[in-house]
């Protein structure tokens, strides 16, 4: 069994990790007192991906939930599933990182890390075979940003062998309720190129435009917005907790969704998203599906995939459907968006199949884009840390926690390296590879040796 072990820190990491758990307890059939009432014998199949089974039969979240202030845990704790977390993996401060990545990154985090760290072993240790690590967070605020990277940095110390995606909430200029958001963004950026395998990129805007446009839902609820956000998270590891027709796991997907190193940041986006009112009269088509997946309106941020191009694609198709027509649909969309992908990549769009449905869906799709597109979000926030950073703006909170200026301009220097690479992979068309470059590259290696 390739075990995940989940991390959520912060606040907004905690409400979309413990709305993931509500959404794939059902999905296994576990209800909120941790038994098992399902009906499908391979709901059981593959549980201990992300649960872990106890003595009397009771199924424990393999879940570690973390924040700098007591709020957000007694929240969980008072929800519908709160009985079902061990009270172990609790760990929580009691000051908060008031929105600021040094608190929870250099000072109170830090005192916390330890700790938490301990936990983690103990899960690890507890795993059969781990796969990897997964981690909620959002970049805007100070505990989810700052403690959420440090405790990467620690993870890929110990477990450097481990796959590790992060589900990071990017903030939205107008979606913003962090006046040093951009602050937070851009230093924890830096840390995800450094520390990641994948990271999907989830934009609050995009969510909102979601709600707003394909839901036609008048003022969605942060439940609306996690809602979506773990139905993105649920697809993304189908493969991993149902038996399939195609299967997909953690490292096979970042092998084929990441060309380069630092190119590891993904859109996502899921399918069908369909108003209420109208859910009884959609008859759902593989055709339909896949056009609703690559239409941009659907992606989970706010940018364009248009306005860039497709270095790879990732689809989890989930449902009773023909693999031939899933293959199909694939060549078509590809034939007829070919300017929308890279010509030097060949075969770069994956598909998994799994024969098992959401609750309450006959047949859904999660999409997973690495689109140049992205440098867009990134230049953004470097626009408005700029804007701040010019006049050294709230600069002082941040240095009284310890840090130097110089982090900031290293940080920002970082995020326009990463803007021009997706830039310089944007423009770049494909080469006849003759028999002389293949000569040239070899005597080069020679004479290095």
């Amino acid at each position: 069994m390739r075990e995940i072990l989940n991390l959520q820190v912060g606040q907004c990491g905690n409400q979309i990790g413990s709305k993931f758990w509500e959404v794939i307890a059902e999905e296994h059939g576990i209800h909120s007192d941790g038994k098992y009432h399902g009906t499908n014998s391979l709901q059981m199949d593959k549980v201990n991906v992300f649960f872990h089974e106890t003595i009397k039969k009771r199924f424990i979240p393999r879940s570690i939930i973390v924040d700098l202030e007591p709020g957000t845990i007694d929240a969980i704790r008072a929800s519908t599933y709160g009985r079902i977390f061990r009270p172990d993996n609790f760990i929580f401060g009691q000051n908060g990182a008031s929105n600021n990545w040094a608190k929870g990154h250099y000072t109170d985090g830090l005192e916390l890390v330890d700790e938490v760290q301990d936990v983690l072993r103990r899960e690890a240790e507890s795993c059969d075979c781990l796969q990897g690590f997964q981690l909620t967070h959002s970049l805007g605020g100070g505990t989810g940003s700052g403690m959420g990277t440090l405790l990467l940095s620690k993870i890929r110390d110990e477990y450097p062998d481990r796959i590790i995606n992060t589900y990071s909430i990017m903030p939205s200029p107008k979606v913003q309720d962090t006046i040093v958001g951009p602050y937070n963004v851009l230093l924890s950026l830096q840390q995800l190129v450094n520390l990641t395998d994948s990271s999907f990129c989830i934009d609050n805007q995009g969510l909102y435009d979601i709600c707003h446009r394909t839901l036609e839902l008048p003022s969605p609820s942060y439940t609306d917005l996690n809602h979506l956000v773990s139905l993105t998270m649920s697809g993304i590891t189908t493969c991993l907790r149902f038996p399939g027709q195609l299967n997909a796991d953690l490292r096979k997907l970042a092998v084929n969704m990441v060309p380069f190193p630092r190119l590891h940041f993904i859109l996502t986006g899921f399918a069908p998203l369909v108003p209420k009112e109208n859910k009884l009269y959609k008859n759902l088509t593989v055709q339909e599906l896949t056009h609703q997946m690559f239409d941009p309106r659907n992606v989970m941020a706010d940018c364009d995939p248009r306005n860039g191009r497709y270095l790879t694609v990732a689809i989890v198709f989930r449902g009773q459907m023909s693999m031939r027509e899933v293959d199909d649909e694939m060549i078509n969309i590809q034939m007829k968006n070919n300017s929308y992908f890279v010509d030097w990549l060949p075969n770069n769009v994956q598909t998994a199949v799994c024969d098992i449905p959401p609750k309450g869906i006959d047949i859904a799709g999660t999409f997973l884009g690495n689109n140049t597109v992205i440098h867009e979000i990134f230049k953004r926030a470097s626009t408005q840390f700029t804007l701040m950073f010019k006049r050294k703006a709230f600069l002082h909170w941040f240095t009284a926690e310890g840090m130097d200026e110089n982090e900031f301009v290293d940080a920002h220097t970082d995020l326009l390296d990463l803007v021009a690479d997706y830039q310089q992979y944007e423009t770049i068309e494909s080469e006849q590879y003759t028999m002389d470059d293949f000569e040239n590259d070899f005597e080069e290696v020679m004479e290095e040796d």
